[in-house]
């Protein structure tokens, strides 16, 4: 597994991670300290930041669940991957998104998120 693979599947695992203080540990450990989030709904920066942006998504989209579409691609220090948000169970997702992450020192400093497909 490419070390890219591997850093897609942690910030997925970290998006799905409803309890706070385990969420909070797996971003301290993925994230830089002065990582900054952006995509069309937000822009944050810090631990803090995309910790109560991630708990806010939880909120909006209580019950479903981020999932890996294909493998995390990547160059140098830069990464892409698609991801979908869906009901447990469902053939289709609700959300299509697209991630693009900087990592300095093996760690997300920067991500930039896309929406593809959002429910209307």
């Amino acid at each position: 597994m490419s070390d890219f693979q591997h850093t897609a599947e942690a910030y997925i695992a970290v998006w799905n991670e409803t309890d706070a203080a385990a969420r909070r540990a797996l971003i301290a450990g993925l994230f830089t300290e002065q990582v900054r989030y952006t995509d069309p709904l937000g822009d944050v920066t810090g631990h803090d930041g995309v910790d109560t942006f991630i708990a806010g998504a939880q909120t909006q989209f209580a019950g479903l669940v981020f999932s890996l579409d294909g493998d995390a691609d990547g160059h140098h220090d830069t990464a892409r991957f698609t991801w979908h948000l869906s009901a447990p169970g469902a053939d289709e997702p609700l959300v299509v998104g697209f991630d693009v992450i900087t990592l300095t020192d093996g760690r997300i400093a920067q991500v930039h998120g896309f929406l593809d497909k959002v429910p209307s």
